[in-house]
């Protein structure tokens, strides 16, 4: 295996190539304002190194473009959205939950329309195909590229989402159909903001890939692309075009899968510093624990695959407020090298406090040498006492346990913790977010409901359309494992009714090999 793994962050985009699970070269630049500099930049600087001068087998890349365009309402798109559950569904139409300014920049159309399931699978109204096709109509004259459709327990069937696209297709085949059963599970206000939200990023992640594409191109690599997703694993590059929500919070699962991968256990916490924030979350066979709350992204209530994380204001770039001595939320982010004391800037920042305590040694410790050591003292106890809250909020356990300290600002994690029983520090833990998008797998999840059968022939099951879906997406079929498995009695449906989720996950399958039937 030979991989190129590539962390887009908001203040340093990372490489690293690896080579039979072990990293062979990484690099840091700055994070550029459109993104695709820092990504040639990057890729530059590792091909510049004689070992790193390798044919490689695949380009991995991490990225927060995505949910930083919803973050600060930039670069989404009018959309058309089609509800289908007419009458029950008609008191909370699309975007009632979400915030005014970005439902005023994504809210193209709303089409309410009878049809849908109930939440027994059996019809709860005839679809109107009518409405659907006068819909289509008049999406196309109004311009609409893209178009999300929500249908009542549609995880339960597809079929009334199914038939919207057909119609879709046959009446304006230009525009891009997100069905909500794709993307979320039950619960139709959330499943469908999924949906909107994705729809409205379609025209960015059609441009964002098609950069990635030429950036790689023009650094003379021949090798499939894929992004990583929200839960730890990658998706070929057209999956991700057409699903731009799934890779939300892949930045901060790189890392922890890359800490894991560098440490050697799957079972720790992980703390990631930044240069903007620090995100803590918890290391379970290897992976990030999974939500299983609603996730405002935002500020729009979703329900899909996302990683229980917690993020602060707290980095390398944050800012040190004297009067009281404060360390964030505030940072300079992508403008450390220039900004801040020890790069000949005027910001104080944490950078600057671990250079004058002997942390690190970067920049000119000269400029901060006469920083007072209160000053210093109290910045660091402010970091750490952070640290220690938010890192003990996010344990499921009372014990001590082993703490992974990774990212580039790893250096304001003390020494020791209360309720850590080690910190573990890993070499390239500053890029473990770009180990973390090389080494990660390609997954295939189910989550359905099954009748009248045993639990384990359920169970069974779930796990072979699991298992398809991922070699469907691109994995090696001898090389999956099963990740997580869930399942649940339904007392209100007939027939010995469970709900089954099955996730796996295994090696992206090689090209040249013939497919495993």
């Amino acid at each position: 295996m030979k991989r190129i793994g590539i962390d887009v962050g908001g203040t340093n985009t990372d490489a690293v190539l690896i080579v039979d699970e072990k990293v062979v070269h990484s690099v840091k630049r700055p994070t550029t304002a459109d993104v695709t500099s820092g990504i040639l930049d990057a890729l530059k600087a590792l091909r510049a190194e004689p070992a790193a001068a390798v044919k490689v087998d695949a380009v991995v890349i991490g990225t927060t473009h995505f949910i930083n365009a919803v973050v600060q309402r930039r670069h989404v798109q009018k959309i058309g959205a089609i509800r289908i559950g007419m009458p029950a569904s008609a008191s909370l139409p699309p975007f009632c939950d979400w915030p005014t300014d970005l439902a005023s920049l994504v809210n193209g159309e709303i089409f309410m329309l009878e049809g849908g399931h109930d939440y027994d699978g059996r019809p709860f109204m005839p679809l109107d195909t009518a409405g659907l096709k006068n819909a289509a109509r008049k999406i196309k004259d109004a311009g609409l590229r893209s178009v999300a459709v929500c249908s009542s327990f549609s995880p339960l069937d597809p079929s009334c989402e199914t038939t919207a696209r057909e119609i879709l297709a046959d009446i304006c085949p230009d525009v891009a159909v997100t069905l909500s059963h794709d993307l979320g599970r039950i619960g139709l206000l959330e499943r469908e903001n999924a949906a909107l939200l994705n729809a409205s990023l379609h025209d960015l992640a059609v441009t964002t890939v098609a950069a990635f594409r030429k950036a790689i191109a023009d650094s003379g690599i021949d090798a499939p692309l894929f992004l990583t997703q929200n839960d730890g694993t990658v998706m070929q590059a057209e999956i991700a075009t057409a699903f731009p929500v799934m890779s939300f919070a892949s930045g901060a699962t790189n890392s922890m899968r890359g800490a894991a991968h560098l440490s050697g256990l799957d079972d720790a916490m992980v703390v990631d510093v930044g240069g903007t924030t620090s995100d803590i979350g918890q290391l379970r066979h290897g992976f990030p624990r999974e939500a299983n709350a609603v996730v405002e992204v935002g500020g729009v209530r979703t329900l899909f695959r996302m990683p229980d994380l917690l993020s602060i204001g707290l980095g390398g770039g944050s800012h040190v407020d004297e009067d009281p001595v404060r360390v964030g939320p505030l940072s300079v982010g992508y403008r450390l090298t220039s900004d801040a004391l020890v790069f000949g800037g005027s910001r104080l920042t944490a950078t600057d406090i671990a250079v004058a305590a002997g942390l690190i040694d970067i920049g000119d410790r000269s400029r901060v040498a006469n920083l007072p050591k209160r000053l210093i003292e109290a910045a660091l106890r402010d970091a750490w006492r952070k640290l220690e809250e938010d890192i003990d909020r996010m344990k499921t356990e009372a014990g001590d346990v082993p703490l992974l300290a990774v990212g580039g600002g790893a250096f304001l994690v003390p020494d020791r913790l209360p309720g850590i029983s080690e910190i573990v520090r890993v070499p390239h833990g500053d890029c473990a977010n770009a180990v973390g998008a090389a080494i990660a797998q390609v997954s295939g999840e189910a989550d359905q409901v099954f009748r009248d059968l045993s639990r384990e022939d359920a169970i069974a099951a779930a796990r072979d359309i699991a298992a398809d879906r991922a070699v469907q997406a691109g994995a090696a079929r001898d090389s999956l494992k099963t990740v997580d498995v869930e399942d649940m009695p339904i007392a209100y449906l007939p027939g010995n009714a469970l709900r089954v989720r099955v996730r796996v996950a295994g090696a992206i399958a090689d090209p040249d090999l013939p497919a495993a039937a």
